[in-house]
């Protein structure tokens, strides 16, 4: 470890939170000295405080004893680059625009990428009010069901959370040009078609029938 890098980041997160060196150490039940020895790097805190530190600190444990925050490039706007996150031990699900470190259950989380679409369920569309109804065929068992599904826009995320043994379907407003993801547990993440492009295959069905 890099006692100076630590020292100085401390320091740094310290003032950002506008705490003083004593709130630090009372928060961690030790002398307010041994804070201001860190941040002169004459010395880096003692392990098991370090899960606390960075909880005091809002930080990334991991980062911090690394004495360095890296940062994420900035977000760009365009909400196509959404990436999604499944917490394996509680099941949370994380949304993120751009890069970023997500963190749950005390594990780093890494993004879900699309598998082939292939394993993308029936999907039926109808217009109902002034939403687009989407049912799945699935069998949505304690062992095999969809966990959720994201309608994607440039500027706008519409996730609705599926559990087992409910019915497979969602509601979403009526857009134009979105992208539909859906999740199976036993299966992962898939892109379905647009689905716009689904609502319009279905309505050209009912006017050839």
């Amino acid at each position: 470890m890099d006692c100076v890098k630590i020292g100085k980041l401390i320091a740094k997160l310290r003032k950002e939170k506008n705490l003083t060196q004593r709130n630090i150490a009372d928060a961690l039940g030790i002398q307010n000295k041994t804070v201001s020895k860190w941040e002169c790097g004459l010395g880096c805190p003692d392990l098991s405080l370090w899960p606390e530190l960075s909880a005091i600190l809002g930080v990334d444990m991991k980062q911090m004893m690394e004495g360095e925050i890296t940062s994420n490039k900035p977000d760009s706007g365009n909400i196509d680059k959404v990436r999604f996150y499944v917490c394996p031990s509680c099941g949370n699900i994380l949304v993120s625009t751009a890069s970023a470190s997500i963190f749950c259950c005390g594990r780093k989380l890494e993004r879900i990428l699309p598998t082939d679409a292939i394993t993308a369920p029936k999907i039926t569309v109808e217009e109902m009010d002034m939403d687009y109804f989407v049912t799945f065929d699935h069998p949505m068992t304690k062992e095999h069901y969809l966990s959720f599904v994201a309608y994607v826009k440039s500027d706008r995320i519409f996730l609705n959370r599926l559990y087992p043994e409910q019915s497979p379907s969602c509601r979403f407003p009526i857009t134009t040009g979105g992208k539909l993801y859906v999740y199976c547990i036993k299966h992962g993440l898939v892109t379905c078609q647009k689905i716009n492009e689904e609502l319009s295959k279905s309505n050209d069905e009912e006017l050839g029938s």
